[in-house]
This record gives structure tokens, C-alpha cells and sequence, in this order.
């Protein structure tokens, strides 16, 4: 009850400072607080109405505030204060900001709307074959080691590369290779460490097999870190990894909507900006600790509004700028979805295939304003927007809503490799709502494949060995 009431009086807190220092036209300042009214009602109800386990929701409520209100708000005091354009170039306008709140709102209504409908009809399904038998997953994890040592040899050259490349310099690979390379085949070890997990849960300690899974465990886990590291991977795909991961050994951190909403809550929007705004301080440490006041003055200055003015938060204003990008060029009429769910068809195949939202709106401010960068984000609402306008808003709101209560019932499966793909899915929320929708879809395809798809066609190739065994051992015995 305690947790339920901070997170209500934080929001609360946070909401009402903004408001109250919030200078602009009084439509615009309009638009963002039906957007947060409606969000507060979803958050009072995923807190106090809910009672399934539900960690989407709390990931969507924390992303919606921090990205579309908290974000969006704190840029356009800076844009008051210094000039009339969008860190990307996008000239202000109030009824692009307007027209985009509204397109906020339809979503979170149509979401919210889908969410409860879908789960008051869904039915449970009995799953009647599982990989995690106990006879066949110490053969199933002896293969994923096999493939996940085969893995860091082949690609030993790569990872080193990576390690030493500069943050803006290009890959070492094509972008084909890159993918297979870091969504696919460098998470097997994380499918490795969910059955190992799974098998010590079925099996007695006194087994034969626990201290030779022990040590599988073990080099599943030294291989994820070699894999999949600060010095490797960007943040945005570390973290579903490695919260998953606590989840899977402790498993209660996250077992509540409060929990995972509290955890999430204040660590994207209390703890990150607040180290961006220390690390760039004006002030030196020591200063700071000598004289507290200075690090009250960056919040108290424009510290914190720098801090979301930055590319990092830029899903609101790439809505705007989706917006633009259609009144010039229209609708792609479901091309850009296109390209997306036909992701793994390589461009030499398909000449014509749509290059990302992202990039595409990216283009756009760059031949338009004079922006220098294409690799920006696109949420889901604007990827609705471009492809269909509204209508194509309301339809990934109702498609998002079904995927979710859909993975309901993965993460209360019996099947922890489910469970753990499920929960991921919901860290991954935050990557896959920023967009664009192409790179969160096909990332999280990738890490569903590595994780659970390989280990399933092990485990069928296995299970066919041993049935061909026992049917010539028993057409043996019969010419016997």
C-alpha cells in the first residue's frame, strides 16, 4: 500500500511542477494535460484496479510519462528560452504539438480500451509439450554450448573490433551480419542459462547431472558477458538482458505491478536523468560536495531541461515530424509495416524495400531544415500515423493490446523459457514503443529465435534421434 501511494504522490508531484512552470499557449498546455489525465487514469488503475501480474502496462505508463509528457514539456521550455526549432531542426509549431497530443491520447484510449477487452475474452491454452523434459535438456544444453562456443570462435575477430570501435564509426560487418551476429546468435547463451535454471528447479539435488550443469550454467554465464557487455552492446539492449536475468534468480524484485512499476518508475525517470545532470555538471565533484547548492542550481537552472533536449528524447518531436513528413509526402498505405514484418528479406532481393521510419522522417529534416542525422526513433504512434493516419494509430494501439495480453499468458506459463521471453518483452517495451517499429520488431524477433527457437530445434532433432533409436533397437530385438 505504502509503494502504491509514493508512486501516486510522485506522479503527482512531478506532474503539478511541471504544469505550474510550464509557459506556452494555453491550447498547447491543454493538450499535454488531457494526455496526462488520461495516462493518470490508466496508472491509478494498473495500481489499484489490476490484479494480474501485468509488467507491460507499468512499462507503457513509465515510458508514456517520461517520453510524451516529462520530455516533451521540459524541450519546449528550452525552445522558449533560446530559439523556435526542435533540437532536430523541426520548426515549432502549436498545432503540430497539438495534433500530436492528440494522437497520444487515441492511442492510450484504444490501447487501454483493447487491453481490458482482450483480457476478459481471452481463454488459456494447455500446453501439452514442453523442450524442458528432464530426459532431453542436459542433451539440449549440451548443444547450445556447443553452438555458443562455435559462436565466440567464429566470431572472436568481431568482438574485438567492436570493443575497440569508436561510438561513431561504422561496423566492421554488413548490417545483415551485424544483426545475426548480435540479435541472434550472441543471446543462445541466454537461452542457455534459462533451462539450466529450469533443469535445477525439476531435478534433486543428489542428481548425477547437477554439478555438470552447474558448470554449464557457469560458462553460459561468462559467455552472455563476453557477448553482451557496455563495450559491445548499447544500453537499450543490455538492459532487457540483464533485468530478465535478475528476474530469473530473484524473481520477486519484479513479481508485483507496484514493484516493477516503483523499479521502473524511479530508475528512467528519477535516477537516469539525474546522473546525466551530475556527470554534466558545470561544477566539479568536489565543489559539489563542498557546496550542495551548485548542484541545486543545474536543476533550478537549465540543467534538466538540457538533459531532455537531447536525441535520447526525441519520440514526441519525431511524432511532430512524422506529422510534417506526411503532409508532404502522404501515407505510405501500410508500406513501411511492409518493410518492417519483411525485415530478414536482404535489400539485394529487394531493391525497393522501405528503408526504416526513423531513417525516413530523418531524411525528411535533413533535405527540409538542415538536419545532420538520420538514425533517429519513431514511436508507434507515428508508424500508425504514416502508414494508415488515424485509423492506422487506432490499429497498432489494438495490435499492441493483443500482443500483450497474448504474452499474459507466456509469463504465467509452466514454462519458464515463456515466462522469460514474456518479461523481456516488457523491458523491451521502452526500445519497441520509441521505435522505430522496424528495429523493435526485428530485434525482438532476433532474441526470440536465439533464446527459444534454436533451443526448440535442438531439442526436436534430439527427440527424433531417440525415437529412431529405440525403433531400430526394437526392429533388432524383433529379428532377433
Amino acid at each position: 500500500m505504502l509503494g502504491k501511494l509514493i508512486l501516486i504522490l510522485a506522479y503527482i508531484v512531478i506532474s503539478t511542477f511541471l504544469f505550474a512552470t510550464f509557459a506556452t499557449e494555453i491550447e498547447v498546455w491543454a493538450s499535454f494535460f488531457v494526455s496526462n489525465l488520461v495516462l493518470f487514469v490508466l496508472f491509478w488503475w494498473h495500481l489499484y484496479k489490476e490484479k494480474e501480474y501485468s509488467p507491460f502496462i507499468s512499462v507503457y505508463i513509465v515510458f508514456n510519462f517520461l517520453f510524451f509528457i516529462i520530455a516533451p514539456i521540459l524541450q519546449l521550455r528550452v525552445i522558449g528560452i533560446k530559439n523556435a526549432d526542435f533540437i532536430t531542426n523541426l520548426p515549432y509549431t502549436s498545432s503540430g504539438i497539438i495534433y500530436a497530443n492528440v494522437l497520444v491520447v487515441i492511442f492510450t484510449m484504444f490501447f487501454f480500451g483493447a487491453y481490458t477487452l482482450f483480457k476478459k475474452t481471452r481463454k488459456t491454452r494447455v500446453v501439452k509439450h514442453t523442450i524442458e523434459s528432464n530426459t532431453r535438456l542436459p542433451l539440449v544444453l549440451i548443444g547450445l554450448l556447443g553452438i555458443s562456443l562455435f559462436v565466440f570462435i567464429a566470431s572472436y575477430g568481431f568482438v574485438i573490433s567492436e570493443i575497440s570501435r569508436a561510438g561513431q564509426t561504422s561496423f566492421s560487418v554488413g548490417t545483415t551480419a551485424l544483426l545475426l551476429w548480435k540479435k541472434l546468435l550472441f543471446v543462445v547463451p541466454l537461452g542457455g542459462i534459462i533451462l539450466s535454471v529450469q533443469y535445477y528447479k525439476n531435478v534433486k539435488s543428489s542428481s548425477k547431472n547437477v554439478l555438470a550443469i552447474a558448470l554449464v550454467l557457469m560458462l553460459f554465464v561468462i559467455l552472455l558477458l563476453w557477448f553482451k557487455n557496455p563495450l559491445v552492446e548499447k544500453r537499450n539492449a543490455l538492459g532487457p538482458i540483464y533485468i530478465s536475468i535478475i528476474y530469473l534468480f530473484i524473481p520477486r524484485i519484479f513479481n508485483s505491478n507496484v514493484k516493477t512499476t516503483f523499479f521502473m518508475f524511479f530508475t528512467m525517470i528519477i535516477v537516469f536523468p539525474l546522473s546525466a545532470i551530475i556527470t554534466h555538471a558545470r561544477s566539479s565533484l568536489r565543489e559539489v560536495f563542498i557546496q550542495p547548492r551548485l548542484l541545486l542550481d543545474e536543476f533550478e537552472g537549465e540543467g534538466i531541461g538540457e538533459v531532455f533536449n537531447t536525441l535520447h528524447y526525441d519520440a514526441f518531436i519525431n511524432i511532430v515530424a512524422t506529422i510534417d513528413y506526411v503532409k508532404y509526402e502522404g501515407f505510405s498505405h501500410g508500406y513501411q509495416l511492409l518493410g518492417a514484418f519483411l525485415f530478414f528479406v536482404p535489400r539485394k532481393i529487394w531493391p525497393d524495400k522501405p528503408t526504416t521510419t526513423g531513417q525516413l522522417v530523418g531524411e525528411h529534416l535533413i533535405d527540409n531544415y538542415g538536419f545532420n542525422f538520420s538514425n533517429l526513433s519513431n514511436p508507434m504512434v507515428s508508424e500508425g500515423y504514416i502508414n494508415f493516419g488515424v485509423v492506422g494509430v487506432i490499429l497498432l494501439a489494438i495490435a499492441l493490446a493483443y500482443t500483450i495480453v497474448y504474452l499474459l499468458t507466456w509469463l504465467q506459463s509452466s514454462i519458464l523459457i515463456k515466462r522469460m521471453m514474456a518479461f523481456y518483452f516488457a523491458i523491451h517495451l521502452v526500445f519497441f514503443l520509441r521505435g522505430d517499429f522496424a528495429n523493435g520488431f526485428s530485434y525482438y524477433v532476433g532474441i526470440l529465435v536465439g533464446v527459444m527457437g534454436i533451443a526448440k530445434i535442438l531439442d526436436y532433432f534430439i527427440k527424433q534421434g531417440i525415437i529412431n533409436q529405440q525403433q531400430w533397437k526394437q526392429s533388432r530385438i524383433k529379428k532377433a
